[in-house]
């Protein structure tokens, strides 16, 4: 499978509070777009530690992350932020990564989402058969 890139747009959901609540504006919502990459291998998101603090996020926790070649390493993780992928969006945390490594969209964002990955295309879209809201079997 080749290679499957995708923008994401990421908030800092303490800041929509605030927003929400009329103590911040608009403006001062912290919010990036960036480009990531979708790792089917990975579990969760991870984000660079760079663009963690760029987006203001705190630390909540820590846990043992097992890489591609076994490797066991603790990573810090990050919250809560707004996250939108092809206009879907979801509320989620994320690993911290070093700074400017790739960030890595994994499969807790794709099922939540109800995302589709096409090899062939390297594109991702909403699964045809719940075009509007994602879909979610809890069986």
């Amino acid at each position: 499978m080749g290679e499957i890139r995708i923008k994401v747009e990421l908030k800092n959901e303490r800041d929509i509070f605030l927003y929400e609540e009329g103590k911040i504006k608009n403006g001062e919502v912290r919010m990036l777009i960036i480009d990531a990459m979708v790792d089917t291998g990975a579990v969760m998101l991870l984000l660079p530690q760079d663009i963690v603090e760029v987006l203001g996020l705190k630390i909540m926790d820590r846990l043992i992350v097992t890489l591609a070649n076994d490797e066991k390493i603790e990573l810090n993780v990050a919250g809560t932020l707004s996250l939108s992928i092809c206009n879907r969006k979801m509320k989620t945390d994320c690993l911290v990564g070093p700074p400017r490594c790739e960030a890595l969209v994994g499969q807790i964002i794709l099922e939540r989402l109800d995302l589709v990955l096409d090899p062939l295309k390297g594109s991702i879209t909403p699964r045809p058969e719940s075009p509007y809201l994602p879909s979610l079997k809890l069986k």
